[in-house]
């Protein structure tokens, strides 16, 4: 961990970041706390002041969070990206680990353990608060190896639905689960047939479950 970090706060709430900032204001490892509220601005500010800690809020006024991960990873990869918000549903916190990000906390945790979770991440490492779940950890494990033909030429989303059809949920609860509509689900699960080769969920399913894609 650099023994004096560069922490830049992104969330369009000003409450949550005064919050942030009285808790970090304390740290010895925290040499200055930088502050934004879209995603444009996290991008500029992180880029101009290379940051070297981010907290990163998911909603933002002009854009997601997993986008702006990106996008700071891009110009400035050297930065550790801790997701902290109130979305935890497991394709939302599988995109954002995806794009880079070094941690996923929920806003309701105590703040000694936010802290925590910040210096771990500061330090390298990587932090899933207690209230993601068993099965993020399953599908993240499972999700990011590599996968053979045709599995491989599924995309991120793509994959995580497959996940979800070879668990048994039904399109509704699928997209309940990513936060898009039922259309969009059945158009998307029509593509991954197409990509497989099969014709129906059970042929996807097996082949899912053959490649180790599958969780228990």
């Amino acid at each position: 961990m650099k023994m004096e970090s560069k922490v830049l706060i992104v969330d369009d709430h000003p409450i949550v970041r005064r919050g942030l900032r009285a808790l970090l204001e304390g740290q010895s490892w925290v040499a200055h706390i930088l502050e934004a509220q879209t995603a444009g601005e996290a991008v500029r500010i992180a880029l101009t002041w290379q940051a070297d800690v981010v907290v990163m809020d998911i909603r933002l006024p002009d854009g997601n969070g997993i986008d702006a991960t990106r996008r700071i990873l891009k110009s400035v990869p050297h930065a550790r990206i801790l997701m902290l918000t109130m979305t935890d549903d497991e394709s939302t916190v599988l995109n954002a680990l995806r794009a880079g990000a070094r941690g996923y906390v929920h806003k309701d945790c105590p703040p000694d353990m936010l802290v925590d979770a910040l210096r771990t991440v500061a330090g390298g490492g990587v932090v899933l608060g207690p209230t993601i779940g068993r099965q993020v950890s399953v599908m993240l494990g499972r999700a990011l190896v590599e996968l053979p033909p045709p599995l491989n030429t599924l995309t991120g989303r793509e994959r995580d639905i497959l996940v979800r059809l070879a668990a048994g949920e039904d399109n509704a609860r699928i997209a309940r689960g990513i936060g898009v509509s039922e259309k969009t689900i059945r158009n998307q699960v029509s593509l991954i047939y197409t990509k497989l080769g099969v014709s129906d969920r059970v042929q996807a399913a097996l082949m899912a479950r053959d490649a180790g894609l599958a969780a228990d």
